[in-house]
């Protein structure tokens, strides 16, 4: 079993360092290709909500999920229909995320009972986050490019990590087993 989970995380690691280099050499490809995941998803969640409709047992449901199914259906058909403008609602959506968040952050830093290190780290954090998100509000074209980098660095490092435990789970094993 021991061999398994190392092989898994190894091959893990490899498919996410590959992932990684195209991301990182191919910026456009990965943005196209979250816009194609997006229409998925909203196939998808429209079938669930078309086949959720039909399990309950009143009016209200079933018009109420008819049209969220109608809705995903036409979220998925813009997004396939007009790409650009389907990545910048999602990048904003992200820009709104980090913005909000960050100033969640730095209000949760003054909660009752924080030491000066957790608080030092929640600030730190929010201004991180109101800063992209502004950079994101501001130039969300560029925001998708980076958005793009960002998630294939994240997918090398952690091809790297996966590659690295399945290897030290692979020589703890030959240890026990001589």
């Amino acid at each position: 079993m021991l061999k398994s989970t190392s092989t898994h995380l190894i091959t893990i690691g490899v498919l996410a360092i590959v992932t990684g280099i195209i991301a990182l050499a191919w910026p456009g490809v990965t943005i196209l290709s979250l816009v194609i995941l997006f229409a998925v998803y909203s196939f998808i969640a429209a079938g669930l909500q078309i086949m959720r409709a039909f399990s309950g047992g009143g009016a209200g449901p079933l018009l109420g999920h008819l049209l969220l199914g109608v809705l995903d259906v036409i979220a998925g058909l813009i997004a396939l229909a007009w790409p650009g403008v389907t990545i910048l609602v999602l990048v904003l959506i992200v820009g709104f995320w980090a913005f909000f968040g960050g100033f969640a952050e730095i209000f949760a830093a003054f909660r009752h009972g924080e030491t000066a290190g957790t608080r030092l780290l929640f600030i730190t954090g929010g201004l991180v986050s109101v800063v992209f998100g502004a950079v994101l509000f501001s130039r969300p074209g560029l925001g998708a490019v980076t958005l793009a980098l960002l998630f294939g660095l994240f997918a090398l490092i952690y091809g790297v990590s996966q590659i690295a435990m399945g290897s030290h789970l692979r020589q703890a094993g030959r240890a026990k087993n001589p």
